[in-house]
């Protein structure tokens, strides 16, 4: 038996989200388990870093899968890249110790959000939109206050597979490239949701309809106390995962 570890980019858009569905729902790791599968010629269950949502996208989604197979990983890749559609890319294969996991032995994971003032139909595939301007000063206030161990109940959806609600967030900062607006956040683990929460909240400030004081009081009850909405999918990447 041989533990793989891989490297996975995907455009999410077309895909509702990473984890396998029952349906007809097409989803990041069914499209690879169903591959790998062809390849191998015997059942593979595929562990992944993070279970990005719907229309969310990757670029370094790491996950693992056992095997029998005495294929070296580099030709499992090669092949399994010729079997996927163009929007997913596996890289950097790498045989690991069996007792790894892609989520369960991860240290902290990164996600990055990226934000357009206007409407774009070239960039708006990836990125969300705040349909006006924003006050990116005030934004940074409240990243600042994210940064730390809290209880993120008010800034998730519920996950009955998941109810711990503690997360440690390490890092979290907004920064201007150019016309976009990209908020980095770095945490040992995060809620369903929860980034892009965290940018709707954000986004609402940074407008003036939600104050510092009512963000600060659902940071520290877990308490939503003011309507919020995830901000749109397309804006989220997971983007790096450390271990």
């Amino acid at each position: 038996m041989k533990n793989i570890r891989i490297s996975v980019e995907y455009d999410g858009t077309s895909f509702a989200g990473w984890q396998r569905q029952s349906g007809a729902l097409v989803t990041v790791q069914g499209e690879i388990e169903r591959a790998l599968g062809k390849i191998l010629q015997e059942g593979v269950s595929l562990a992944a870093a993070g279970r990005t949502d719907k229309g969310v996208h990757a670029r370094a989604q790491t996950a693992n899968f056992l095997t029998t197979s005495l294929l070296e990983p580099s030709r499992i890749i090669h092949s399994l890249n010729a079997l996927l559609p163009k929007t997913v890319r596996i890289s950097d294969p790498v045989e690991v110790a069996l007792d790894f996991h892609a989520r369960h032995s991860a240290r902290q994971r990164q996600y990055r959000y990226f934000l357009l003032e206007e409407p774009s139909a070239l960039y708006g595939r990836f990125a969300g939109c705040s349909f006006g301007k924003l006050d990116l000063a005030l934004m940074q206030q409240l990243a600042a206050l994210i940064a730390g161990e809290h209880d993120f109940s008010a800034f998730s959806r519920k996950d009955r597979d998941n109810p711990g609600r503690i997360c440690t967030v390490t890092a979290c900062k907004w920064y201007r490239c150019h016309d976009v607006l990209v908020l980095r956040i770095s945490a040992d683990r995060f809620l369903r949701s929860m980034v892009r929460y965290l940018v709707d909240a954000m986004i609402r400030a940074g407008k003036g309809i939600l104050s510092v004081e009512e963000f600060s009081r659902m940071l520290e009850s877990g308490v939503m106390t003011s309507q919020l909405n995830p901000a749109l999918p397309g804006g989220l990447f997971l983007w790096k995962v450390s271990y």
